[in-house]
């Protein structure tokens, strides 16, 4: 059974009934020469002793779909790259909330790309194939959602664009919705401001809607019945029993200042209730863990329904205190640190050459990667204990929304030659640690002497949704997050915005609270932006003495020769003179590598000397490199060489060159004349005149 979108541009066409039939839902989506196969399958039974849903969701890139077989030794498809966990959390984060209470089922959703077409971005597919599975499958399931990359050309918006579109584009988000609402919104753009934003959102939405009527009708023809899950029942009695216990003390405990002693006291009041009910069974105490949690959610946002204050004393509006810092680490070449309340990120700026690039590979086919963010999260920032591994699926979303915040406004390609790698170290958490790396990130760039464009701040917004009413709460702690419904983090500079994501866990946001809290976000970003002035405004004149010194010039491509020498002897020569990597391409674009900048200027200067053009009445040194009876032939430094006539050796009369002068001996020379073939006459003896000898 096959449906197709309606409208103006390509369809996404879906196929149901063709394969993975054994899966609880099975699609193939298809648009252009986009294939991708997405797969639904849940447990027969529940998962035991949990409260929450145990969804995995993967993502994974075929080599064969590009008709490409893996690089290196390995040829077959192995652990995700990042492009393809970025993609799984993409699809993970706008469905997660849609699953009904008490569904605790062990759940997993597979896309696999299994064709691709360079025009039709597979990512995008693999969220509506997702939810379309999920849709026709027995899972119970509150979407369709429908999913659409939008790009923006020449001030035109532009569903799906091309990937040489994308080039050209101002702007790129992936917006994520229902019919009457957005649920998700991730991506870029070129400090485009918030009405932009929010007109490119709203288009958006009109290509989502057409894409969940596809796939109403797709269930319409083939949905199973869905299942029954029965939600987690309410115990009125010992939730009466329970508040009784707790009283005001949780009021007390959950307004304790500073993230670890409020966690502390709550903890304590928590254990000290379940204590209370230690003999009446694990089943009771589910229940019993259940209310506390009630408890906890309904007196936060109580106190910011009814205060319109927050558990840090805050109005909504309010962000918490700033502090920054340059140049803690003295032999770095670019360090900044970012605190905003108990939210802690050290960011390190790392200076390389063209060969530090990333490689990556991908099913466009191999690429580089000169700027690289990456956001490391260890234990200590949340005072647990846990062993290190390989950055995580959070890890790297969140370094990928700070690393495209800030790509925004670095120096244009060939301005600035070096790779640069920045790292932020979260040391503290208490919500907002990716936005606190784009503050941090922005004034590390600077302080290594990145010529970025302008200084770059984040924040996040959260919300507090009862009813019709909607509480818009700016830079929100770990806690609102995790108790609050939307998680929205805005980033850019004082013109607009270079970087978005949100996330929620409620079933929609109308227009007027996405505008709001965009506005807000501004208002919030600009105070922080003008806090951060204060200890760096702008890239430092100078980069770092231990960073690498990177120069660039151009000779005269028939000089390449003379660099280079017979069999690269001369280049070789140079670069263990000067301890120094040089690199020239056919163009006579020459890049020397140096590790200061006393030996790249000397190489510099032998390479100046090397390929300079020869001037009449200027002075050079000298290799003799042949002996006639009428005189001899001299090399020069660019590698020319010219005739020193025998009359020209000497003040005094001389008879046999080789009384004067031998071959491979060094002399000094002086250019008379260079005729119309580009022939050079040379002379020993007025060079000896015009340094006195």
């Amino acid at each position: 059974m096959r449906v197709e979108t309606k409208g103006k541009v390509k369809p996404l066409i879906f196929d149901v009934g063709t394969v993975a039939k054994q899966a609880d839902g099975s699609v193939l989506v298809y648009q252009g020469d986009s294939v991708v196969l997405v797969t639904a399958t849940v447990s027969k039974e529940v998962r035991k002793g949990i409260d929450f849903l145990p969804l995995v969701v993967d993502y994974q890139e075929m080599s064969y779909a590009a008709g490409r077989i893996p690089g290196g030794f390995i040829k077959r498809e192995g652990r995700p790259g990042d492009q393809e966990i970025l993609t799984a959390r993409f699809i993970d984060r706008p469905i997660r909330p849609l699953f009904p209470d008490g569904f605790y089922n062990e759940l997993q959703i597979i896309a696999s790309v299994l064709s691709a077409d360079p025009e039709f971005s597979p990512d995008v597919m693999a969220i509506n194939g997702a939810s379309a599975a999920l849709h026709v499958s027995s899972i119970p399931f509150a979407g369709p959602i429908g999913g659409v990359r939008i790009g923006r050309v020449d001030g035109n918006f532009i569903i799906d664009p091309t990937y040489v579109q994308l080039a050209q584009s101002d702007l790129e988000l992936v917006v994520v919705g229902t019919r009457e609402a957005i649920v998700m919104v991730e991506g870029e753009a070129k400090e485009l401001p918030e009405n932009t934003i929010l007109e490119a959102i709203l288009f958006a939405h009109g290509r989502i809607r057409e894409i969940i009527e596809a796939q109403e009708e797709l269930r319409a023809k083939v949905g199973k019945p869905k299942l029954t899950v029965t939600p987690p029942q309410e115990d009125p009695a010992l939730y009466a029993e329970i508040k009784a216990l707790v009283g005001d003390r949780i009021g007390q405990a959950l307004t304790t200042p500073g993230k670890l002693e409020r966690h502390a006291a709550f903890d304590k009041l928590k254990a000290e209730i379940l204590e209370r009910y230690q003999e009446a069974g694990e089943e009771k105490l589910t229940h019993v863990r259940h209310v506390i949690e009630t408890l906890e959610r309904e007196f936060v946002r109580g106190l910011i329904r009814g205060q319109k204050k927050r558990l840090d004393g805050r109005g909504l509006d309010d962000i918490r205190p700033i502090t920054c810092s340059t140049k803690l680490l003295p032999r770095t070449h670019g360090s900044a640190l970012f605190t905003r309340g108990e939210t802690q990120a050290l960011a390190i700026t790392t200076l390389g050459t063209p060969r530090d690039e990333q490689r990556l590979e991908s099913l466009l086919g191999e690429s580089t990667k000169s700027f690289m963010l990456h956001y490391t999260f260890p234990p200590f920032c949340v005072g647990e204990v846990k062993p290190l591994r390989s950055p995580s699926r959070r890890e790297i979303g969140h370094g990928n929304l700070a690393e495209r915040a800030l790509a925004q406004v670095l120096p244009a390609e060939g301005t600035f030659p070096y790779t640069i790698r920045l790292v932020s170290e979260i040391l503290e958490s208490n919500g907002s640690s990716s936005m606190a790396t784009v503050c941090s990130g922005s004034m590390s760039l600077m302080d290594a002497g990145v010529p970025i464009r302008k200084p770059v701040a984040g924040i996040a917004m959260g919300l507090i949704q009862e009813g019709d009413e909607y509480l818009v709460l700016t830079d929100i702690l770990g806690d609102e997050d995790h108790l609050g419904d939307m998680d929205f983090k805005v980033a850019g500079t004082n013109e607009g915005v270079t970087a978005l994501q949100m996330d929620i866990k409620i079933s929609g946001i109308p227009e007027a609270v996405l505008s709001s809290a965009l506005e807000k976000a501004r208002i919030g970003r600009l105070k922080i932006l003008g806090i951060m002035a204060e200890t760096i405004s702008q890239p430092r004149a100078e980069i770092s003495p231990y960073a690498p010194r990177i120069y660039s010039i151009t000779i005269n491509p028939e000089k390449i020769r003379s660099v280079i020498g017979p069999g690269g002897k001369v280049i070789k020569d140079i670069t263990t003179k000067t301890g120094t990597k040089i690199e020239i391409d056919d163009s006579g674009k020459v890049d020397i590598f140096s590790p200061d900048e006393e030996h790249a200027r000397m190489a510099v200067e032998i390479i100046n000397a090397l390929t300079e053009e020869v001037e009449i009445d200027k002075v050079y040194p000298g290799k003799v490199v042949k002996i006639m009876d009428f005189g001899a032939f001299v090399e020069l430094p660019s590698g020319d060489q010219g005739l020193v006539h025998i009359s020209q050796l000497a003040h005094e009369k001389v008879k046999d060159v080789r009384e004067v002068v031998s071959e491979g001996d060094e002399i000094v020379v002086k250019v008379i004349g260079i005729d119309k073939n580009g022939k050079i006459r040379l002379s020993r003896k007025e060079a000896l005149k015009s340094t006195g000898a």
